[in-house]
């Protein structure tokens, strides 16, 4: 079983989410070097919407995997959780700091905060799909 990958009936595929967390730390990388040469800005409320977001994530990811019945979806959406969930929590504790401390337009810890939440937020996106994706295929009979 890969790491990264979305078993079904012993047939392991890693490219989602490996392609989710490779598209998420350049979309870090990219909106960090945009941060220190102040082309973007953040704002407290978007700080806020992204806070709300990955809550929102995490309480609707403890109901869902508690309705998750014991059978052959749980080997399918494991790996792709565990993904998931590093996604929120990294969104929670990077919007708190950023809301926390106030940061100048060029600070690189600034810039590396935002590009550590935007990646972060990008991964609770495409794991999303990439879970979405498991689900159905678990799911098809075909």
């Amino acid at each position: 079983m890969s790491i990264f990958g979305c078993c079904c009936r012993n047939e392991c595929r890693s490219d989602c989410t490996t392609l989710a967390i490779v598209s998420s730390i350049i979309i870090g990388i990219v909106a960090a070097f945009l941060r220190i040469a102040a082309v973007i800005t953040i704002a407290p409320a978007f700080l806020w919407v992204t806070f709300g977001i990955a809550v929102a994530y995490l309480a609707i990811t403890l109901i869902s995997a508690s309705l998750i019945p014991n059978s052959g979806i749980r080997i399918c959406i494991c790996p792709v959780l565990s993904v998931l969930l590093t996604g929120i929590l990294g969104t929670i504790i990077a919007s708190l700091i950023l809301l926390a401390i106030s940061f100048t337009a060029t600070s690189i810890l600034g810039a590396v905060i935002v590009g550590a939440l935007l990646a972060f937020f990008f991964l609770i996106l495409t794991t999303t799909a990439c879970l979405i994706k498991c689900i159905v295929k678990c799911f098809n009979t075909d």
